[in-house]
């Protein structure tokens, strides 16, 4: 095995190593989300599928609207269950919605 792709193997091992970490860190907002922009639900393209409602992303300096969509579910009978901004003691942080 030549060193760059030692090298390389090494940094890959490294990497996924702090992945988990980062993907549970939580940014927090100063100042709250606006409110939620009203959207007009179309029918579903197929039965079953699941309205995820847009919500407000926080780019790094200000809030941008993510506008919803249906999604198949992962499983039948699957529910989502959508995300919110939270209040919390250090500011405002966004919980990720999820399948139940």
């Amino acid at each position: 095995m030549n060193t760059s792709l030692k090298v390389g193997l090494a940094a890959a091992l490294i990497g996924t190593a702090f992945a988990p970490s980062l993907a549970g860190a939580q940014v927090y907002v100063r100042v709250g989300p606006p409110r939620p922009i009203y959207e007009r639900r179309p029918p579903p393209p197929r039965p079953g599928w699941a309205w995820q409602a847009g919500y407000h992303r926080w780019d790094g300096r200000r809030y941008v609207w993510v506008p919803g969509a249906y999604v198949a579910p992962p499983r039948p009978g699957g529910v989502w269950i959508a995300g919110s901004w939270v209040h919390g003691p250090r500011g405002y942080y966004y919980r990720n919605g999820y399948w139940r």
